[in-house]
């Protein structure tokens, strides 16, 4: 039995009493693990213990501060999912495929779906708390022969995914300032070097947050929590008072088909792809994981419960915006639809105000979706899947935070934000990458855990379980991710033409492709699989959780 003293068994502690590792040099190494140790663990981290038992399993070194709490957990999960925010903002575009009726039952439909993929993430999370997230589960839920592969697939997946939804992040934000210009001259438009330079301009106050503010960012998410949701009443308030108001029937019965598919039904299917964008993000918390305490229990929870808020708040969010934004056809023919809305109430001033929260609420976004990505690109580098890996990985030992990896992340958003600069439509297709690769890691992670319940083998257990019906709600979010990545690859509306065809697919085989190459040209030589150091795979520790 290994004991503290064993020195087979080796410990890295530092000044701070969660800088925990074992393992020498730049990996780790694999150990067996005895209950000697585990008690021993318990005895000096206290509070800590369980996520000190989580990185012995999976053999990770603690390099974070888990200055997370589930509130802030919570807040950094909830402000960068911004459901009500996004339907104000991007949902209105969907309005041409199923008109107001359309709408309202697809989102409907579209988040109690999607719940399952939630669910299934949360509960792999809590088996494996670690900052690589969905890479990481594939690496050790995988069938052996393939777990190499298709975790390093994943993770150049992932990674583009989230890069790509840091620079779509930032570029909200720059149309929220057109918005505003464009309240007191509906004739402005910016010519796309300001929007890109704009642009560039919140992804630099971006970095700050993230670097030097870092330290503050568990209570910039709690505050963003409090902001998010008075911010909602703020907002909705004044819209059911001041605004005129569209008929119940015309909300919820009366379906139309405005993007030629010939059938109400399809139109909606298609639409379903705007609630998704509204409702992505709940996953971002795993990357965190690292950095929040008691991690195991705290992630899967906050993912959980803020996915139930933020649908609840956009639901009643997306219930107003029909019923006041006035007749289908005006809001069709409105540049910026949610700029149509606030006039409604008959206040430039009043539009003016609410612009201006939704900039500021968004823009917090921005700060999860630069943390995430830069978590996540530490990760993969951890594991050598990058080029430069031991400078990606490397961490601000007194700041406890991969400034390396922070600035790498933005620095790529940047050159995404710069494909403006040439053409929108480029740009607007490597920003919708975002859906398609984050729903392929997802279908990927819970497809791996699927054939391992259908096989009847051995899980890590989970503190946030499914249970019983873990493999029947495993097996419909691995479906339904299917689903939605078939329906992300229509165009918006037929017919189609050059310009406005969703060249999105073309993108995300073409990151297949890219994946496969640099797996051949340098993953083959130096990725680390993750579940080579996971204990559980070696012992045969694992227990079932259903």
């Amino acid at each position: 039995m290994s004991s503290l003293q064993d020195p087979a068994v080796q410990f890295d502690y530092a000044d701070d009493k969660n800088a925990f590792a074992r393992g020498t040099g730049d990996g780790v190494q694999p150990v067996d693990v005895g209950n000697n140790v585990l008690e021993s663990v318990d005895s000096i981290y206290g509070d800590t213990a369980q996520d000190m038992r989580d990185m012995l399993r999976l053999g990770k070194k603690q390099e974070f501060e888990r200055n997370f709490s589930f509130t802030a957990t919570l807040g950094f999960i909830s402000i960068y999912m911004a459901t009500w925010e996004f339907v104000l903002v991007s949902l209105a575009a969907g309005l041409v495929n199923g008109g107001f009726a359309g709408l309202f039952w697809t989102f409907l439909g579209t988040v109690l779906c999607y719940s399952s993929i939630v669910a299934s993430l949360a509960e792999m999370e809590s088996m494996a708390p670690t900052s690589g997230g969905q890479y990481h589960w594939v690496s050790e839920f995988a069938p052996p022969r393939y777990q190499r592969f298709l975790s390093y697939s994943t993770g150049w997946m992932s990674t583009l995914g989230w890069l790509s939804s840091v620079a779509s992040s930032v570029f909200v934000c720059s149309t929220l300032i057109q918005s505003l210009v464009e309240i007191g001259d509906d004739s402005f438009v910016f010519p796309r070097w300001q929007y890109t330079l704009l642009s560039l301009a919140f992804l630099v106050v971006t970095i700050f947050f993230n670097t030097w503010g870092a330290k503050s960012l568990p209570m910039i998410e709690k505050v963003s929590l409090v902001g998010h949701i008075l911010c909602f009443f703020v907002t909705i308030v004044p819209l059911w008072v001041m605004c005129p108001k569209n008929s119940a029937k015309d909300v919820f019965t009366t379906f139309v088909d405005n993007g030629g598919w010939g059938n109400v039904g399809t139109a909606c299917l298609v639409s379903q792809v705007s609630v998704l964008y509204c409702n992505l993000g709940s996953d971002s918390a795993c990357h965190i994981s690292e950095e929040v305490a008691d991690a195991g229990r705290n992630v899967p929870r906050a993912m959980w419960w803020s996915f139930i808020l933020n649908v609840g708040l956009g639901i009643v969010m997306l219930i107003t915006m029909l019923f006041c934004i006035g007749s289908l056809d005006d809001a069709l023919d409105a540049e910026i639809p949610y700029i149509q809305l606030f006039i409604n109430t008959g206040s430039s001033a009043l539009a003016y105000v609410l612009t201006i929260i939704l900039l500021i609420l968004i823009f917090s976004g921005n700060i999860t979706a630069l943390a995430t990505t830069s978590r996540e690109v530490f990760a993969f580098s951890r594991d050598h899947g990058l080029p430069f890996s031991r400078w990606l990985s490397k961490m601000e030992k007194s700041r406890n935070i991969p400034f390396n990896a922070v600035y790498t992340t933005a620095f790529w958003s940047g050159v995404l934000c710069l494909i403006n600069f040439a053409s929108a439509t480029a740009f607007n297709i490597i920003i919708s990458l975002t859906l398609l690769a984050l729903l392929s890691t997802y279908m990927l992670s819970i497809g791996c855990v699927c054939l391992k319940r259908i096989k009847g083998q051995p899980l890590p257990p989970a503190r946030w379980s499914l249970g019983r019906y873990g493999l029947a709600i495993n097996l419909f979010a691995f479906c339904y991710s299917a689903f939605a990545i078939v329906f992300s690859c229509f165009p918006s509306s037929l017919p189609v033409s050059t310009g406005d065809a969703n060249w999105a697919p073309a993108v995300w085989a073409a990151v297949i492709i890219l994946s496969f190459v640099t797996y051949l040209v340098h993953g083959r030589k130096h990725f680390t699989a993750p579940v080579s150091f996971v204990e559980g795979h070696r012992t045969g520790g694992l227990q079932k959780t259903d």
